[in-house]
């Protein structure tokens, strides 16, 4: 599979059935889109939803699939997934989006924490995953590095890690704490 064009970072949230970003995570993927819209600092990615036509709430569930398959196949470099608090309960299209791009794509994911500082132990937030995620990192076959919701990591991964560079440590990958003093978060 060609990797010449896949430079975009997809990023998966519980909308938790609604567009409105009070009511559901959107509000963080409208913060990452933001930080990206600012010129005052180097925050920039590829928004693999920006790279084909948008959806409407009617559009049918096979041509969400298809689109967000698409999506993912021919223009994602790398996930970042948000988890929150109810991300485990979508049971429809967060699934989707992590077995389609870790089982059909090879891609990595970024887990990004909501309500977390830091991260130096993923196991211990395994109750969190949505069962896609958590069988795919318990069989080994997911790549990802787990970190908080913070501008600084967020921003590392998404230009470190893609199809050709996994993060280390296989489906459990962290910073270190080095890695997070540099980015101005201090570890306990």
């Amino acid at each position: 599979m060609a990797t010449k064009y896949r430079n975009g970072t997809y990023i998966a949230f519980h909308a938790n059935g609604t567009n409105i970003p009070i009511k559901s995570d959107i509000k963080y993927y409208n913060l990452i889109k933001a930080w990206s819209a600012k010129k005052d600092d180097n925050f920039t990615f590829a928004n693999s939803h920006e790279k084909t036509s948008a959806l409407r709430n009617t559009s049918s569930k096979e041509t969400l699939k298809n689109r967000l398959s698409l999506r993912l196949r021919n223009h994602t470099k790398n996930m970042v997934l948000l988890i929150g608090k109810t991300t485990k309960l979508d049971k429809d299209w967060v699934s989707f989006e992590i077995i389609y791009a870790i089982d059909n794509c090879d891609i990595p994911i970024i887990v990004t924490y909501l309500d977390y500082e830091y991260i130096m132990n993923p196991k211990a937030l395994s109750d969190l995953w949505p069962k896609a995620l958590k069988d795919r990192i318990e069989n080994g076959k997911a790549s990802c590095i787990h970190i908080p919701f913070k501008k600084a990591p967020i921003l590392d991964a998404i230009k470190q890690f893609g199809l050709t560079k996994k993060p280390m440590g296989g489906s459990l990958g962290i910073y270190s704490k080095v890695a997070y003093n540099d980015f101005g978060i201090k570890v306990k």
